[in-house]
């Protein structure tokens, strides 16, 4: 299962937008999950492969080492060790 997101943004009609959100919400699918099986459909039909994301944490089990991981500092929020400025 991928683990996780980036945004895509696109421009589209509004009136097509609001069309296919019609019928999105009539088939009780939301828009983000219709362009992302459009998207994996695009993907196959051309043999592009790939791997999700959050697949790493499964490579131990098939024999693979998992890279390091760094310990995160609880309170840094991505400030140098000097204190504040």
């Amino acid at each position: 299962m991928e683990l996780k997101t980036a945004r895509l943004t696109l421009l589209i009609d509004p009136a097509k937008k609001a069309a296919f959100e019609r019928l999105c919400a009539s088939q009780d699918v939301t828009p983000s999950q219709v362009v992302r099986r459009l998207i994996r459909d695009y993907l196959a039909a051309h043999a592009v492969r790939f791997v999700p994301s959050g697949a790493e944490d499964d490579e131990p089990a098939r024999g693979r080492k998992a890279p390091a991981r760094r310990p995160r500092a609880a309170a840094s929020k991505g400030r140098s060790s000097g204190g504040p400025r």
